[in-house]
């Protein structure tokens, strides 16, 4: 995986609607999108625990927050069925032409693509399931969770998975987490407890660490 650093990441304030953290977020995906899915192969089988843990059933319609190059969408598609929906929303250009080029080569009739922010998107509703995969900044924007929050039914299903600092005593794992998010988050801020804001709309939430407490899985359900 590339550890590349950005001087945009360095330079972006905490807020995360900021104009400037858009434009970082905008600027590292254009750079990443040729090389994207070479980077997220070695996380498939978080990806592959997170969607099997939002227990999808034939007809039911999924968020896919930050869907980047529509690298979850085949296994959507078999948890939802060819009578289920996928909703992708990507704010990337890049990664959104991606997405639709695999949609496109698939055949899928059932997905509906949304260009732009989470916060911003006019989502059709109400769904059955939201997967956040390894989309820190938009987990820490109170104002897309509460979009989300909107637009999903009452007992959906809600999946969050991604980078986290391990323990502190467990240098090796957390440079590699330091390494890994200064080229896929514009801000660090919350990776101790990323899901922290997502759990303020969840119920029965529960966490998974794996790869030695650097990732985690965050699950629940939207609160009644």
């Amino acid at each position: 995986m590339c550890l590349s650093t950005t001087r945009t990441f360095m330079n972006t304030p905490d807020d995360p609607g900021s104009p400037m953290r858009r434009f970082a977020a905008l600027a590292q995906y254009r750079r990443r999108a040729p090389v994207y899915d070479f980077e997220l192969a070695m996380f498939e089988p978080v990806r592959r625990a997170a969607i099997a843990r939002l227990a999808l059933r034939s007809g039911d319609v999924v968020l896919d927050l930050g869907c980047g190059t529509g690298l979850s969408m085949d296994l959507l598609q078999q948890g939802v069925g060819a009578r289920g929906h996928i909703i992708g929303i990507e704010q990337s250009p890049e990664m959104m032409a991606r997405t639709r080029q695999r949609v496109q080569q698939q055949g899928w009739r059932n997905v509906t693509l949304i260009e732009g922010s989470v916060e911003g998107a006019e989502i059709p509703g109400p769904a059955d399931a939201a997967l956040f995969h390894f989309t820190h900044d938009i987990l820490r924007e109170p104002l897309a969770l509460q979009n989300v929050a909107g637009s999903l039914r009452r007992g959906a299903s809600v999946v969050a998975c991604g980078l986290q600092w391990a323990a502190p005593w467990a240098w090796p794992l957390n440079l590699f987490v330091w390494g890994a998010a200064l080229h896929s988050v514009t801000s660090m801020r919350g990776l101790e407890r990323p899901w922290s804001l997502l759990a303020q709309h969840l119920d029965r939430l529960h966490i998974e660490s794996m790869l030695g407490g650097s990732l985690y899985i965050a699950s629940g359900s939207m609160r009644t």
